[in-house]
């Protein structure tokens, strides 16, 4: 597998210190000073992952970013980000980013949520295509093999976070699931990812697969508990959920 970790920072005292920290863990590293390049960068060579800094002249991260996924590139984006507000991360997150990290950090902690996503990413991860058959509810229809969702003939382009999620929720319809539960079915750890990067995720695949995301008849809220998914899309039905075990 490539392992080889694209920096790209403006600063060249981060560029250099994560670059010698990730080698000297056996990465390959290549940077890059800014994120006006970084699309043409990744048409001539695939990284394994990106760690893309957020304050950059010319192109912030953001952009970069948005850029990337409206091209339908999925490559894993790790964000950095030296502000405190909250708003960076969660559009970072709604826009694909695999997981965002503070400035200043500990490259040590870097490294952990670099081996998380790629873990993630791997062919055994949740997202993965998978070999089974059809599942329909509703109006929809997913495809396992070909990681797609479709309404009626309209194809609904997914996300590998977005996808995982679903996959999840279907595999275990009318079964209350926990917010642990859901990230150790993800993630692997019910440890991983104490962000709020879970409730965007159900987020956007309830503006998917939702008439009202507001109100959600499949991706249903169980107070105090979890979530549960209705594959009949019936309020009614959750009344009988909670009253049968978890």
């Amino acid at each position: 597998m490539n392992q080889t970790i694209l920096i790209v920072d403006d600063d060249p005292v981060v560029r250099e210190l994560v670059s010698a920290y990730l080698r000297e863990r056996g990465f390959n590293v290549a940077t890059l000073e800014n994120g006006q390049g970084l699309q043409r960068r990744l048409q001539d060579e695939r990284p394994a992952l990106v760690v893309l800094d957020i304050m950059m002249p010319e192109l912030d991260g953001i952009s970069a970013l948005r850029m990337l996924r409206v091209a339908g590139d999925d490559i894993p984006v790790i964000l950095l980000t030296a502000r405190a507000e909250p708003i960076d991360r969660v559009i970072g997150l709604e826009l694909g980013a695999d997981d965002y990290l503070g400035k200043p950090f500990e490259p040590s902690e870097l490294v952990a949520r670099i081996r998380t996503v790629l873990r993630r990413r791997s062919s055994n991860a949740p997202g993965a295509p998978e070999q089974r058959a059809p599942y329909r509810f509703g109006h929809f229809e997913v495809n396992f093999p070909a990681r797609e969702l479709h309404r009626g003939t309209t194809r609904i382009a997914l996300r590998s976070s977005e996808f995982a999620l679903l996959k999840v929720f279907v595999t275990h319809p009318m079964s209350v699931l926990t917010r642990a539960q859901l990230l150790e079915k993800l993630h692997g750890s019910s440890e991983a990812h104490r962000n709020r990067s879970l409730d965007v995720s159900i987020w956007r695949l309830r503006r998917l697969i939702e008439a009202d995301p507001s109100e959600p008849r499949y991706v249903q809220t169980v107070w105090g508990r979890g979530y549960v998914f209705v594959p009949d899309g019936e309020f009614g039905t959750l009344e009988r959920c909670l009253a049968s075990p978890a």
